[in-house]
């Protein structure tokens, strides 16, 4: 039986103050489905490098299993898919029945082998590159983010073709899926690590509890400051009150100096005694504190939603839209009122964007139908792809007339580190890049929201703060997502379901 020993693992990237990991133990048994779980930023695809042999560390990992990570790196993608797929999982032609075994679980045609790689849909290479992952039972698979660009469909696909498999370390921020697949659960969390057994619904309920439990003790413990404070302050004035009345009884009393030396030992001795508890307590309410960084307490985030007047904010009568000639969804129509969220709903490649896009102003992606909406509506509009981010989070949040401290106080509430503040925007993860689009979606204000896929990339924790968000506001929503669970929690009124264009 494989396993993989993690000894008193330290890890930190050049410039940061403090580790990544510190003293970190762990062991891992190879048949394992573990699910890698923790706020963006926490170190999730970092833990997975340095099992790769990536990175430097400090400490020891002892394995006598070989790792192979997803998403692999494609040279040239312009080759045809069976050659990419047969050099990833080092094999020849005479054994390409190997990938066809995993490709037909994960319901992927034959035919994508004789396409150039990059003409497969990105549902297609992410099924493809999956399939060539367990070709080969002698490794331990590194999974890293497998449902980005998949629909709901694809989602249930791989999540069924994974709990069948074992082995693997898959790091998902989609509830519903990553549920669905391990049997074990690491959690990276503010100040510790932890390993539990069982799925999401058990670490999720545990990281409540905790959490709850730690606020409760945080909040016990800032009533005792209070109080120890006010008793010190109580003591300070009494005795000052003493040094006042020693110096008076010294003018007017024969026994002065007897009064005065009784009184001044007796306050100095109050005083020491104060200061002593007061050292004592200071130096608890440290220790205790340095425990409660632990604690990821989930702030409540703020919507500038500005409510409309109007009861129609979006109608689309017939809509059909086109990319390169070809129209690629049956007409679709629906009205989208005040305090109403839609969901557009359907497999990747029926023109969901597409559809987004034209709402948004593009009539060139138009083949068909009308689209109405009031001159006076604000919207704020997130796109499925980031818009270019590079440069500072201040001359970000000058660029979309945001004041900045807001969007500071956004990020932070979503869980970004006050380090990332000055880092270059380009320089983030692929987590914190979607959050700092989705910051600046909370901050402008808006009478409509657009969001296309909004939740890629974010960890489960902003997620149910956008849910709860949505949910607490109400506001008047026009959504892409595939995130089961999400879906379900914020929509209003049936799913809008998109049909392929007849091409009869």
């Amino acid at each position: 039986m494989g396993t993989i020993k993690i000894t008193n693992l330290s890890f930190r990237y050049d410039g940061m103050l403090t580790n990544i990991f510190d003293q970190f133990n762990l062991n891992i048994d190879e048949s394992w489905r573990l699910g890698l779980i923790g706020r963006n930023g926490r170190g999730k695809t970092t833990f997975l490098k340095i099992l790769l042999g990536q990175l430097e560390y400090q400490g020891e990992i002892t394995t006598n299993v070989n790792f192979k990570y997803f998403p692999q790196i494609i040279g040239d993608p312009s080759q045809l898919t069976q050659d990419i797929l047969l050099g990833l999982a080092g094999l020849d032609e005479s054994e390409l029945w190997k990938i066809q075994i995993e490709m037909d679980k994960l319901q992927l045609t034959d035919d994508v082998l004789t396409r150039p790689f990059d003409t497969l849909s990105p549902g297609e290479r992410t099924k493809a590159l999956l399939a060539v992952m367990f070709t080969d039972g002698r490794t331990f698979q590194l999974i890293d983010e497998p449902t980005n660009h998949l629909d709901v469909e694809g989602r249930e696909v791989v999540a069924d073709y994974l709990k069948h498999k074992q082995g693997f370390i898959v790091v998902s921020h989609d509830r519903h899926f990553v549920d669905q697949v391990i049997d074990h659960v690491l959690s990276i969390d503010r100040a510790k690590i932890q390993l539990f057994a069982g799925n999401y619904e058990t670490w999720a309920a545990e990281f409540e509890r905790e959490n709850q439990s730690e606020l409760v003790e945080k909040q016990h413990l800032q009533k005792e400051i209070g109080r120890l404070k006010s008793s010190a302050n109580q003591v300070e004035r009494w005795a000052g009150n003493a040094e006042g009345q020693k110096n008076q009884s010294a003018k007017g009393d024969q026994h002065a100096n007897l009064d005065k030396g009784f009184l001044g030992h007796k306050a100095a001795k109050m005083m020491k005694r104060a200061k002593s508890t007061l050292r004592r307590t200071e130096k608890d309410i440290e220790q205790k504190q340095s425990l409660l960084k632990n604690v990821d307490e989930v702030a409540p985030l703020k919507l500038n939603y500005q409510r409309p007047h109007q009861n129609y904010l979006l109608q689309v009568h017939d809509l059909q839209v086109q990319r390169n000639g070809l129209v690629l969804n049956e007409p679709l129509s629906f009205n989208l009122k005040r305090d109403q969220r839609l969901i557009l709903f359907g497999p990747n490649g029926l023109g969901k964007t597409t559809i987004i896009k034209a709402i948004m102003g593009d009539k060139r992606l138009m083949a068909g139908g009308t689209i109405t909406m009031p001159s006076s509506i604000h919207i704020s509009y997130l796109t499925q792809s980031f818009e270019v981010l590079q440069g500072s989070i201040q001359h970000y949040a000058q660029q979309f007339g945001i004041e900045l401290n807001d969007l500071l106080n956004t990020l932070r509430k979503l869980g970004f580190e006050r380090s990332a503040f000055t880092e270059d925007l380009s320089d983030l993860s692929m987590g914190q890049k979607r959050k700092v689009s989705l910051a600046r979606s909370l901050c402008e204000k808006a009478n409509l929201y657009i969001w296309d896929e909004p939740l890629n990339y974010l960890d489960v924790i902003t997620r149910k703060q956008i849910q709860d968000l949505i949910l607490k506001n109400q506001p008047a929503m026009l959504i892409i997502d595939h995130d089961k669970d999400f879906i379900e929690a914020v929509k209003t009124a049936p799913l809008l379901a998109i049909q392929p264009a007849d091409t009869k």
